[in-house]
């Protein structure tokens, strides 16, 4: 089964096929040949991730899917949540963007944060979602450096390193896409063995 993955982000790919493997052909955007940076103008990660599949499902007519993720911080009032990416503004850079986040916890004591992923499947025409949740708190400085946007300052429950200092096995063994994408997996192998 072929589904286009609606993003342009390498990371999240490279991430979403180590975990499903070659059950699925995933496809990027890059690869179906389209070239668009579609918007996130909503105020949910739910509603944001159904933005991007159904946009790709009207242009194609192909499965696919996307997702959404943000950061929600108690501290903050569950920012920077739907802005997480772009925090500190629209050049999305996840160094003005963590910059941001340390400053405004500069005297807070309370550090619990989590990431939460919103995936969004067509197939048929028909939306399916998916939520995965990753508890955690928020480093006072930036820690390792592999992973991407505010992986470096967040370390998930039962955990003793940040996910910027996991490799991607590790941090798929805690991760909210995982989780998410674990949900999804197991939809989509439910549907493969139907047919």
């Amino acid at each position: 089964m072929q589904l286009v993955f609606a993003t342009n982000n390498e990371n999240k790919v490279k991430e979403i096929r180590s975990l499903l493997g070659n059950i699925f052909d995933i496809i990027t955007l890059q690869e179906a040949g389209i070239d668009i940076d579609i918007p996130e103008p909503h105020d949910t990660l739910e509603a944001n991730a159904r933005e991007k599949s159904s946009t790709i499902y009207n242009m194609t007519g192909q499965s696919c899917f996307s997702e959404d993720t943000g950061l929600e911080v108690a501290a903050l009032n569950g920012a920077p949540g739907v802005l997480s990416a772009r925090y500190a503004g629209e050049q999305k850079s996840a160094d003005d963007n963590i910059a941001r986040l340390l400053g405004e916890l500069n005297n807070k004591t309370d550090r619990s944060a989590r990431f939460r992923t919103v995936i969004s499947l067509i197939i048929n025409g028909e939306e399916r979602q998916f939520e995965g949740i990753c508890q955690g708190h928020i480093l006072p400085a930036k820690q390792g450096s592999r992973g991407f946007g505010y992986d470096p300052v967040f370390i998930p429950e039962g955990a003793t390193r940040s996910f910027a200092e996991m490799d991607l096995a590790e941090k798929n063994r805690y991760s909210h896409r995982a989780r998410a994408f674990a949900g999804l997996a197991a939809y989509l192998g439910k549907i493969k063995d139907e047919k």
